[in-house]
């Protein structure tokens, strides 16, 4: 386990010393934000809810969400109980408050892999759903970006948020097939 912490520190500290810029941190600590509470997901879940065509892909959204954050918030983070890399990793400067919860796995990276995945498996054919991986990529980044979370931390969180997803999405898919069948 040494071994792999101090291999991911030192991919954390090369983010920070070649990839942080003064002109890319505003960015990165916006995308973060909204990630924050699953905030951008609910509300493009939300927005998805308003419309007739794209109802059930609102639904699979939260869904996932709720998953995503009963799976990887409230089991895994209490089950591994990892320490967040700013508490150990020498050098690592952390560009956002420090969390009150444990670091394994990334909820951000959960919830935004859970919402997309859903979003994805339920809009076949519209060729917008694609951005909403796009976010989630993006946020995800954002918690290496800022300190906050180890690569492991992030694509655990992004492994367990997609399954998260796909199971909401084919939940909803069944409810849906028997709501029209009755």
């Amino acid at each position: 386990m040494e071994a792999l912490t101090a291999l991911e520190g030192s991919v954390l500290l090369w983010i920070q010393d070649w990839i942080r810029a003064d002109w890319l941190s505003p960015f990165m600590i916006t995308i973060t934000k909204l990630g924050n509470l699953g905030f951008i997901w609910i509300l493009i879940s939300l927005g998805l809810l308003c419309f007739r065509k794209t109802r059930w892909a609102g639904a699979a959204g939260l869904l996932g969400l709720i998953f995503s954050l009963a799976f990887n918030n409230w089991f895994l983070k209490n089950l591994f109980e990892r320490i967040r890399p700013y508490e150990v990793i020498d050098g690592l400067v952390l560009m956002t408050k420090k969390a009150s919860d444990f670091s394994f796995p990334s909820g951000h990276a959960g919830s935004s892999f859970a919402a997309a995945t859903a979003i994805i498996c339920s809009l076949k054919g519209c060729r917008w759903r694609w951005l909403a991986l796009v976010l989630a990529v993006l946020i995800a980044f954002s918690r290496l970006y800022i300190g906050i979370h180890y690569p492991s931390d992030v694509i655990c969180g992004a492994l367990t948020g997609a399954l998260c997803g796909a199971f909401a999405a084919w939940i909803v898919r069944k409810v849906r097939s028997r709501v029209f069948r009755s």
